[in-house]
């Protein structure tokens, strides 16, 4: 009896992809293409040569370049990955040899100035595009796939761009695992001023004050650390960062200005502080559990923490163990008698589930559906 034929392995969506600037965003990117075979073959291109071999040993890339050339024309998708600041050299360096057919983006926190490079260079299917998502820590030995995963992505077309190369993008965001969405640059420029590159700025502010009395750091626990975590990321890609965007950023910094004038003229108002500071809860508690705000809100579980070993270890194995899909994990707070443990699953059954799942364990929890 003659076995029934296997199904045939779907074809990718590209035959070669081309990856320049194998950093964490860049090199999970290019994990991406590889685990989901997305692409027949990655290049990783990138001014380091330590960058890439580094990158080709943990089987981030299949083949490495360190200079632009002929071989270019050959690769049917081209990402721009390199830091703010080389994005603009990079789009002229790799220009030239761009096959005309090839699909272009980028993965840049600013959108204007990229897509007007693109469209002085002539290049034909440029679409920009911003994955937000990311860590404090840089580079490709913490690149990993699932970085892009339930990420929103934002993909930001000029009136110079074709319904195809955007429909193209936008499969390529959703086939990654991704959530594309699209607007203007300088739509996104505005929005991204306000909840990304502001609260950097806020952050240094608030590092600074502490910086220059050591008593203040002395008291500065765990929600001082959370409020400033931004001002862990790379100092130079950072300042790039807002420097590329300083325009939004300034309109931005205004309107900050006058929300800081208008509570501390609630400081004599208590009703007034209270209304604000109800409005400033009912928001915040209002946010999907995967901080992007774009994305279907999850359902929150909260442990609390003895301070014993292994008690996230045995927390995830339990569940797991049910079947219970933990979507995202956040340690809320950590103190000498223990902490709390903060689950975001995909329905209120689920929390229901995992909560007497615990609770029979012996831990103590408490939901939000």
């Amino acid at each position: 009896m003659t076995a029934a034929p296997s199904p045939a392995t779907p074809a990718p969506l590209f035959d070669t992809a081309v990856v320049a600037g194998v950093g964490l965003i860049g090199g999970s990117l290019a994990l991406g293409l590889r685990q989901r075979f997305l692409a027949r073959r990655v290049i990783g291109y990138d001014a380091s040569i330590e960058v890439l071999r580094e990158a080709e040993a943990l089987g981030v890339v299949d083949e490495i370049r360190t200079s632009p050339g002929d071989w270019l024309r050959g690769a049917d998708l081209v990402v721009l990955a390199a830091p703010m600041r080389a994005q603009a050299p990079l789009a002229r360096e790799l220009a030239p040899f761009l096959n005309p057919a090839a699909l272009v983006t980028d993965v840049g926190s600013v959108k204007s100035g990229i897509a007007q490079v693109a469209e002085e260079l002539g290049i034909r299917n440029f679409v920009a595009g911003h994955p937000m998502a990311g860590s404090e820590r840089g580079g490709v030995t913490h690149a990993r796939a699932s970085l892009l995963e339930n990420a929103v992505w934002v993909l930001t077309p000029t009136d110079q761009t074709s319904l195809t190369s955007l429909s193209r993008l936008r499969r390529l965001v959703e086939e990654l695992g991704a959530a594309p969405i699209v607007m203007p640059p300088d739509a996104h420029d505005a929005l991204v001023a306000t909840i990304s590159h502001l609260p950097y700025l806020a952050s240094l502010a608030l590092t600074h004050m502490v910086a220059r009395d050591e008593r203040l750091s002395l008291l500065a626990a765990g929600g001082f650390r959370d409020l400033t975590r931004v001002a862990s990321g790379d100092p130079r890609m950072s300042r790039d960062m807002v420097v590329e965007n300083k325009v939004a950023l300034r309109d931005a910094l205004a309107r900050f200005r006058r929300h800081l004038e208008r509570l501390e003229a609630d400081l004599d108002d208590p009703e007034e502080l209270l209304a604000a500071a109800q409005e400033g809860k009912r928001t915040r508690d209002s946010l999907p559990v995967v901080k992007r705000s774009l994305l279907p809100p999850k359902h929150d579980l909260v442990v609390a923490m003895p301070d014993r070993p292994n008690q996230i270890g045995a927390v995830t194995q339990s569940l797991g163990a049910a079947g219970v899909n933990i979507k995202d994990i956040e340690v809320l707070a950590i103190r000498e008698d223990g902490g709390a443990l903060r689950l975001g699953l995909e329905s209120p059954e689920e929390v229901q589930q995992a909560a007497e799942i615990l609770r029979r364990d012996g831990f103590e929890v408490r939901g939000r559906g």
